[in-house]
């Protein structure tokens, strides 16, 4: 495939934007190359600016449950634009959406839309800080919450010391509010807990992780968190901007079957447009104003258009009661396919999935947390990655993100991609 017009668009973007993108992994730094500029997108097809047409498993991360430009999605949008684009008032769609999303999601009362994943988590940590008077949170290695600033954190010099700032502009004041831990090591966070008693606001964590690649909880370990959290009095705040709505009705909570204090989301909730919301029992989201004490507002929290994208594909998710069993089955057709063809041709891999969410790791060990995601073949990842692309396979140009499957693929649309990986693994 030439991605001539591409390269070109490229060039030009960096004259008048940072690095030419947006956000930082769109620049393909992590696999060379220069990034694909689209044109358009229809159900699980991204065309790009050289009309090369892509099977897509990005799906703009995570939100193109039903495919691009999905009809009732898309006529939904438009009806609402011709009626206004942002009143900055309050309208009748919120509340229906808020309604719709309390339904579907077990252990909320209530909801608060903003306009992106970064902001309902940022929030939620404001939330449970001003609820339990508390200062400290506890985030995970690998775990992305947005890049609030007390997100981007790394770990100290010890293994367990507070966190320090892996960002310019993070302040250390800041950082020293953040215990970093690992993903999946229930006896060190207890270890934390301990060490800090009385002082942890929060526990926030992917309760399946995704920017690590695709990394479900260890048995017991989400469990233990839920546990640890009651003994010591800390909310336990689960980051569903990925899980949300994607992997069952009711996200990770109701897959897991493990009750959240507050829960984000993002991506699926907005359509694919841009929105976040939190959402907790009424005890936690009543110390928000104008109710509460604790602050929080945004302009364009609520806007129509958003609403209209997220009303409409909720409520689709919420009435096919096989979407997600379809969705499921066919990330486990590719898996199988995907497996079969590396261990074919010797690639030494692993693959980890959970319901519509996928990775693969060329990686000898299990992936179980940021550590051992680590410990991939990144090399033979970028090779993976263009040979994918130059065969018309379009995945997130990162050994460290999950890949997102949308309903709107076929089996034929697997069945081409097994074929991409196989003739790809011949040449690694």
């Amino acid at each position: 495939m030439i991605y001539k017009r591409s390269s070109e668009l490229f060039v030009e973007a960096k004259k008048v934007i940072p690095g030419g993108v947006n956000s930082p992994v769109r620049a393909f730094k992590a696999v060379g190359g220069d990034p694909v500029f689209i044109k358009k997108a229809q159900g699980a097809y991204l065309y790009d600016e050289d009309d090369n047409k892509l099977i897509d498993y990005i799906n703009s991360w995570g939100p193109m449950i039903l495919g691009h430009a999905q009809e009732d999605v898309v006529n939904a949008i438009v009806e609402r634009t011709k009626l206004g684009t942002s009143f900055g008032a309050p309208t009748e769609l919120e509340t229906k959406i808020a309604e719709l999303a309390v339904s579907m999601v077990p252990h909320i009362d209530k909801i608060r839309f903003v306009n992106s994943g970064t902001e309902a988590c940022m929030s939620a940590v404001r939330l449970a800080r001003g609820f339990t008077g508390r200062d400290k949170i506890i985030k995970f290695a690998g775990c992305y919450h947005g890049h609030s600033d007390s997100f981007l954190i790394q770990a100290g010099s010890g293994a367990m010391t507070f966190g320090t700032p892996n960002s310019p502009g993070v302040t250390k004041g800041t950082a020293q509010d953040t215990v970093l831990a690992d993903y999946n090591n229930l006896d060190q966070v207890a270890e934390i807990m301990g060490n800090n008693h009385g002082e942890i606001a929060a526990i926030i964590l992917e309760p399946i992780a995704g920017n690590m690649g695709c990394i479900p909880p260890a048995a017991g370990f989400v469990e233990g968190l839920r546990a640890l959290c009651d003994e010591h009095g800390t909310l336990l705040i689960f980051d569903e901007v990925m899980t949300g709505f994607r992997l069952a009705r009711g996200g990770a909570q109701e897959l897991l079957g493990i009750q959240a204090d507050i829960v984000t989301f993002g991506k699926v909730i907005g359509g694919g447009l841009p929105v976040g919301a939190f959402a907790a029992r009424q005890e936690i989201m009543d110390h928000l104003a104008p109710v509460g004490p604790v602050y929080q507002a945004g302009t364009l929290s609520g806007n129509p258009l958003a609403m209209a994208a997220g009303y409409t594909t909720l409520k689709i998710l919420n009435e096919d009661g096989a979407i997600y069993k379809r969705l499921h089955d066919k990330t486990e057709y590719l898996h199988k396919g995907i497996a079969a063809a590396l261990s074919k041709h010797g690639v030494e891999h692993t693959i980890n999935q959970v319901g519509s969410m996928i990775s693969v790791h060329f990686a000898r060990e299990a992936v179980v947390d940021f550590g051992s995601a680590a410990k991939g073949d990144n090399a033979t990842f970028k090779k993976f990655f263009h040979g994918l692309l130059s065969r018309g396979v379009y995945i997130a140009p990162s050994a460290y993100e999950t890949w997102f499957l949308t309903d709107a693929l076929t089996y034929d649309d697997l069945d081409k991609t097994i074929g991409a990986v196989e003739r790809t693994a011949k040449e690694l």
